[in-house]
């Protein structure tokens, strides 16, 4: 085991939201035996970086669903851009979840995210702003934001309105020019969707790490919960479902471990990369 791939919210977090100790240990130890650690999620890097500091291991940061991937020191080493000329049809397709949708840029600290308006009565959106208010700004008509070319756009609200909006998505005449990753959250009737650059998924970004690091898909053990996952274990020689995860991924036979209440991340790092691994000397 050369690259162990975690998924961040469902799978490496509790319930809560909160890191547990075990899988932070388990990770630091898998570091220590010379195993990189990457964690490959939909967050934009610097909703991720807080996760990644609290993590005593050098990581890897697969973020916005492998539309960026950058190292430890902060050097960016991939990025794969959505067309701005995509993304302004993307947004004229979507106009009736105009209210759920946003435009994410690769950028230092301002204005990374993009909104047409703040104004929302759902408490996890409104959640959401309130966390990352530094981060957001806003442009009426939302179109008016593309001066460049954007990481995605993102819509989110109920599972049913997203539903219909990953339909709309899907079926668009245009649609080769572009991915969708969808991130369902049944029990709290919460979903995202991410347009991203057509060439662009968790699964295809850790493949596209793999080969610059030279490690063979033989040798990864790839982690998460959830159908924006799927690619990612897909390419990993040792997929893991975690027991929390959504039931399409439970139906190709992969391994299984623990909820993410009950350390099944820390459950499958020792299982699958820990038993046999010696200290590097």
């Amino acid at each position: 085991m050369r690259l162990i791939a975690l998924d961040i919210d469902g799978t490496l977090l509790d319930s809560r939201w909160e890191l547990p100790e075990a899988n932070r240990a388990a990770i630091a130890e898998a570091a220590r035996r010379g195993i990189e650690v990457a964690l490959v999620t939909g967050r934009r890097y610097e909703f991720a970086m807080p996760v990644a500091r609290k993590i005593d291991a050098p990581l890897t940061m697969i973020v916005s669903n492998g539309a960026v991937i950058r190292t430890n020191d902060g050097k960016t080493h991939v990025r794969h851009m959505l067309p701005r000329e995509t993304a302004g049809r993307v947004l004229e397709l979507t106009q009736p979840w105009r209210d759920c949708a946003a435009v994410i840029f690769d950028r230092p600290l301002e204005n990374q995210i993009v909104l047409e308006s703040m104004n929302s009565d759902d408490p996890i959106r409104t959640a959401y702003y309130t966390r990352n208010r530094e981060f957001i700004g806003v442009a009426s008509p939302l179109e008016s934001c593309l001066t460049e070319d954007p990481l995605q756009v993102m819509l989110s609200g109920a599972v049913a309105g997203m539903r219909e909006a990953e339909a709309t998505l899907r079926g668009a005449s245009f649609a080769a020019e572009y991915a969708v990753a969808a991130t369902v959250y049944e029990a709290r009737n919460f979903s995202m969707i991410d347009v991203v650059n057509p060439n662009c998924s968790k699964g295809s970004s850790l493949a596209e790490w793999a080969a610059l690091r030279g490690v063979a898909r033989e040798e990864v053990l790839a982690i998460g919960d959830n159908h924006n996952d799927l690619e990612m274990l897909t390419f990993a020689g040792i997929p893991v479902v975690m027991g929390n995860g959504v039931a399409e991924l439970k139906n190709f036979g992969w391994h299984e471990t623990a909820s993410n209440d009950q350390g099944g991340v820390a459950a499958a790092i020792e299982y699958f990369a820990l038993r046999e691994a010696a200290p590097c000397v």
